[in-house]
C-alpha cells in the first residue's frame, strides 16, 4: 500500500489533557499538593513526540463537569485532541463515558476495541473492564482513557500518537492524491 500521502500529515498537534479524579479535585479545592502520574506521563509522551500540551485540567467524576469542560474545549477548538484520563471503568464513580459519548458527532469504536485487545496482551482478562472510547466533537478528536499510568502509556505510545496525525487530517477533510477524501 502506498503511504506517500502520509508525508503531508500535521506535524505538531495540540493536546488538552483532562484528568477526572474526585481525589485530585478535592485536594485542589483544599489547596493541597497531589501527584498526577498519568498526567505527567501523558505530557512527557506528547512532548516527546513533538506535539504540544496546551493545558492540563482537573475535574471531579461528575457528568456535568466533565461534559462542560470537553464541550467548551471542543467548541472553542483550544486543541486538536482532548485526552481524558480516568473514569472509564465499571465503578459507580466512573462517569467519563456517560459524559462524553452523547457529545460525539462520530464515535471511533475501533480505538476502544484496539485498546482493549492490546491491554489484554498486557494484563489479561481484566482488560474487559475498560470502557475506553474515542470520538469526534466539532472537528476535535476526543480520547477517553483509563486513569492508570500503564493504560495511558499504552494508548499514547501504541495508538494515539502514531495515528492521530492521520485522523486529524481525515477529520479536516483533506484528500488523497487520487482526489478521494481521506478515509483509509
Amino acid at each position: 500500500m502506498d503511504f506517500s500521502h502520509h508525508s503531508d500529515l500535521p506535524r505538531n498537534l495540540r493536546f488538552l489533557i483532562l484528568v477526572t479524579s474526585d481525589t485530585i479535585a478535592t485536594k485542589i479545592s483544599k489547596g493541597e499538593r497531589f501527584a498526577d502520574k498519568s498526567g505527567d506521563l501523558a505530557i512527557g509522551a506528547i512532548s516527546g513526540a513533538n506535539h504540544t500540551v496546551v493545558d492540563r485540567l482537573y475535574v471531579p467524576n461528575d457528568i456535568s463537569a466533565i461534559r462542560e469542560r470537553v464541550k467548551n474545549a471542543a467548541l472553542n477548538r483550544v486543541a486538536d485532541i482532548i485526552l481524558i484520563s480516568g473514569g472509564t471503568g465499571p465503578g459507580p464513580r466512573d462517569l467519563t463515558i456517560e459524559a462524553v459519548r452523547p457529545l460525539f458527532e462520530k464515535e471511533l469504536p475501533g480505538f476502544g476495541e484496539l485498546f482493549r485487545w492490546m491491554s489484554y496482551e498486557k494484563v489479561g482478562t481484566s482488560a474487559m473492564a475498560s470502557r475506553a472510547t474515542a470520538g469526534i466533537l466539532n472537528g476535535v478528536l476526543v480520547f477517553a482513557l483509563p486513569g492508570s499510568p500503564e493504560a495511558v502509556r499504552l494508548a499514547l505510545d501504541k495508538i494515539i500518537i502514531p495515528e492521530s496525525p492521520h485522523l486529524v487530517k481525515m477529520i479536516r477533510g483533506h484528500t488523497h492524491p487520487s482526489g478521494d477524501v481521506a478515509t483509509d
